[in-house]
């Protein structure tokens, strides 16, 4: 235990003599480190004080190259001071520094001050000089470089506004050569302002500076215009102004220009012919688009670099902007007179081998609204191009009336009566196509006025993109298209006129016997045949189905109002018109397969089949017997008048004094039955003459199990109403079945 404790205790003592050896050996080290810095900062302030006085010699004899290598120096070492600014010594040779740096900048400004008076031919070191100074520039603070160069570029444009602002330069006519002044500079003093370092681009600077001094002295100009610029002055002075900025934008970037405006323009009217004019065009302007574009991305870039956002396309020619409405008068004006040309030259045909039978009119119309915007869109895209675009808009509402007017006039028939046009409307072979093709012209105006309100809205500044729209424009040439099939209709019925009147003369009261379709029948046939073929061909599915639908609506009414107009129809007489009016029909569902166009035959052939149905009615009411005549017309014609029935009388032949029991009857039951318009599969119970009511079989396919006869002549009222299958053959097998029963209005037919 005593060695143990002795041991311990010595571990203490040599403890306690390492930590004061230790605490010795810190403090050496830390004086060390202490001496070094001293030495070393009292070595750099040598140097310092040494490199002061050096550049102070060196910048009064002005040795540009050395100053720069020895401000690099000083500029170094200083920054090794900066911990030591309160000190006093410190502080004076700062300060020291900056008025040398201060003599610096005032002999370099001076010595730039001579260049470009002749002074760099007389002194033939002056330029190495100032190159040299260039350097000590770069040495100096940014803000030197950049005061340096506006400087200089403010100098180089003293001349230039001093010989511009003249009362005989000041004009727009002179624009021109603001831009070869400063070429002509460019170009001579181009080996001169190779003294200035690459990375300063002083031409850029300069021409930036250039370009907003002349667009001042434009705006000067144009605002103390007392009268309206003439058109060729200002067109010529933009169009010089646009080329001389993309001449710069190409120099030194920025504000690119992409060629897709073009390739917009020429996607209007796809699938024509171009002409080598608007080729030209594309290609002489095609170098010119574009504007000036503000992004705030652009802005937080540095404009002293090529390209790093400052556009040149714009700079100058924005402020033609506000004074170009004279331009688009003219291009109004031009526009209007081309058009007025080309509709007095329409020939209103088209050429043989045509795949599109549209009026050259149309195509050449667009032609020119290309060139006019292709024309603008190479000055400006602002709000001038927005105006011209209005222009557009009301060339080609004015063409639309051209088409319209061109129309035959007049009307006449139940749709001219419904539309409330006056007179008569006759249309050779010749109208007729020339019709088609206002049609398809105005279909194309129509798709083409689209794709160009398309187009300029993605040329067009986004500002004005929203007001691009050919809505009304189109409105316009569907109303064209419209009356344009209409009045083909119109044509048609007056054409049927003939045929019409023929029927009125036909003896029906006195036929003896029924025999084949009548001549005006074959009259009907004969002038469908000549017209719908040229129509399939010339219309497109779509119109030629409307104008099918409007002849269809046309002519089925009309052949059941002139069943009135006939005398007395004899029961073989109605036979016989029934006759027609199947043979009508036949015709009228032909028409499709006659013009080509198929596609829509099946509702076509529905809509055929109900129009002519009211006719086929018409005439199984006056073959029904005296006694059941008004039964018959209520159940076959329920929405029927009593002065429509009065007439079915009169054809029937009865004298004033038979009608008035049977009148008098008719009106005391009322005038029609109400039922659906179209017999459905399963509907209310129908009235019939003799019975209060009979259901009607609700499933067309279990006619075969009807046992009843008063089912049957149930069915045959439905039928005869207006279903397609309704014939003549079908009302004489229900009077067939009506021959065995004892009692019912049918019965007494046989009954003489």
């Amino acid at each position: 235990m005593y060695k143990i404790r002795e041991i311990k205790t010595k571990a203490e003592q040599s403890e306690t003599m390492v930590q004061e050896i230790c605490r010795d050996i810190k403090k050496l080290d830390f004086a060390k480190k202490h001496i070094t810095t001293t030495i070393t900062a009292l070595h750099r302030l040598t140097m310092l004080v040494s490199a002061v006085e050096q550049l102070q010699v060196m910048a009064s004899k002005r040795q540009y190259k050395e100053a720069s290598a020895q401000l690099e120096a000083v500029n170094q070492l200083c920054s090794h001071f900066e911990a030591y600014r309160d000190i006093p010594k410190i502080t004076e040779l700062r300060e020291k520094f900056k008025n040398i740096k201060q003599i610096l900048k005032s002999h370099v400004f001076s010595d730039f001050s001579s260049l470009g008076t002749g002074k760099e031919s007389e002194e033939t070191n002056l330029l190495q000089q100032l190159s040299d100074a260039c350097l000590v520039v770069d040495a100096l603070e940014p803000s030197v470089r950049e005061e340096l160069v506006n400087n200089f570029c403010s100098r180089e444009l003293t001349s230039y506004e001093q010989i511009f602002e003249g009362a005989e330069l000041a004009k727009l006519d002179k624009t021109e050569r603001r831009y070869a002044w400063i070429k002509r500079r460019m170009r001579t003093n181009e080996e001169i302002w190779k003294i200035f370092p690459t990375p300063w681009h002083v031409p850029y600077r300069l021409c930036i500076q250039f370009c907003k001094k002349t667009r001042k002295q434009l705006e000067d100009i144009h605002n103390n215009q007392k009268e309206k610029p003439d058109v060729g002055t200002l067109l010529l002075a933009l169009q010089r102004t646009l080329e001389f900025e993309d001449e710069l934008a190409e120099k030194f970037g920025g504000g690119t220009r992409g060629r897709e405006i073009g390739n917009e323009i020429e996607e209007i009217g796809r699938g024509e012919n171009t002409s080598q004019s608007a080729s030209d065009i594309r290609k002489k302007y095609e170098k010119k688009l574009g504007a000036h574009q503000d992004s705030t991305e652009e802005k937080d870039k540095d404009l002293s670099v090529p390209g790093a956002g400052f556009n040149f396309r714009g700079i100058i020619s924005s402020c033609f902007e506000p004074h170009l409405n004279v331009y688009t008068e003219l291009e109004e004006k031009t526009l209007m007179e081309n058009l007025e040309k080309l509709v007095q030259e329409e020939t209103w045909d088209i050429e043989e081998g045509s795949q599109n039978n549209v009026l050259s009119s149309s195509m050449q119309l667009f032609l020119i609204i290309k060139r006019s915007l292709k024309r603008c869109s190479a000055l400006t895209k602002n709000q001038t191009l927005f105006n011209l675009f209005k222009v557009f808009q009301r060339i080609l509402k004015a063409y639309a009336t051209k088409l319209f007017a061109r129309l035959p006039k007049g009307g006449t028939g139940i749709v001219a009566a419904a539309t409330g046009m006056d007179g008569q409307i006759k249309t050779s072979d010749r109208d007729e196509r020339v019709i088609c093709y206002i049609v398809n012209s105005a279909e194309y105006c129509h798709q083409t006025s689209g794709e160009l309100a398309e187009s300029v809205s993605k040329i067009i500044d986004t500002q004005f993109a929203d007001g691009v729209d050919m809505s009304e424009v189109q409105d316009e040439f569907s109303a064209v298209i419209t009356k344009a099939l209409v009045t083909l209709v119109h044509g048609l019925e007056t054409k049927f006129d003939a045929e019409m009147a023929a029927m009125t003369r036909v003896p029906w009261g006195t036929l003896e016997s029924v025999g084949d379709q009548s001549e005006y029948v074959n009259g009907i046939n004969m002038i469908l045949a000549s017209s719908i073929p040229i129509l399939g061909t010339l219309l497109s599915p779509i119109y030629f189905q409307f104008f099918l639908d409007k002849l269809a609506s046309s002519l089925g009414p009309r052949f059941y109002a002139n069943i009135f107009k006939c005398k007395q129809i004899s029961e073989t007489g109605a036979q016989q018109m029934l006759l027609d009016t199947q043979a009508v029909k036949t015709i009228l569902l032909e028409i499709p397969s006659l013009g080509h166009q198929t596609s829509r035959a099946a509702s076509y052939s529905k809509f055929v089949s109900r129009e002519m149905s009211k006719a086929e009615a018409l005439l199984k009411v006056i073959l029904s017997p005296i006694d059941s005549v008004a039964d018959t017309y209520r159940a076959l014609l329920p929405e029927g008048t009593p002065m429509e029935f009065q007439r079915i009388l009169e054809l029937k032949g009865l004298k004033k004094a038979d009608q008035q029991s049977i009148l008098e009857d008719f009106n005391k039951h009322g005038p029609g039955i109400t039922q659906p318009s179209i017999p459905p599969p399963a509907a209310a119970p129908i009235p019939l003459p003799t019975a209060p009511t009979v259901a009607l079989i609700s499933n067309p396919a279990s006619a075969g199990l009807i046992a009843s006869r008063d089912d049957v002549l149930t069915r045959a009222a439905a039928l005869g109403r207006g279903a397609a299958t309704t014939g003549f053959k079908r009302f004489l097998a229900l009077t067939e079945a009506a021959k065995d029963r004892k009692d019912g209005p049918f019965r007494k037919l046989f009954n003489a």
